[in-house]
């Protein structure tokens, strides 16, 4: 598995050069590759817009991407076979950041999700 990394690696490396590409363009493309194999750590912060409040944040080794219903899917590793598909829904009043955190962890298959809410919650209670 890790030869067939190494030769896709370069094969686009070789790709990249030959279409002169900027030194960025590489370093993105191959950041991209990594975190897809679930080599890089991210962190995914989701703003509500007009409150400016975090509604969820999430962070693990994952892979990260829209599809056409306007949701963010993230596939997360949780162990050596494991992997854990979440979805996110995303309008036109939420926000979201992607952070990579590599390197704050050595535990690989690291991964936590926490929603924020206003507290205290008011509840009423009818006798």
């Amino acid at each position: 598995m890790k030869n067939k990394i190494k030769i896709l690696t370069l094969l686009m490396c070789v790709i990249l050069l030959a279409a002169g590409c900027s030194e960025a363009d590489k370093v993105n493309a191959n950041i991209s590759q990594q975190a897809d194999y679930f080599e890089c750590e991210r962190r995914i912060t989701v703003y509500n817009a007009r409150t400016d409040m975090v509604i969820l944040e999430t962070e693990g080794y994952m892979s990260i991407s829209n599809n056409n219903s306007g949701e963010l899917v993230c596939t997360v590793k949780t162990g050596p076979n494991e992997y854990k598909k979440n979805y996110i829904y995303l309008n036109e009043y939420t926000m979201y950041v992607v952070e990579d955190i590599t390197g704050t962890h050595t535990d690989p298959y690291h991964y936590k999700m926490y929603f924020h809410t206003e507290l205290p919650v008011s509840i009423e209670a009818k006798p």
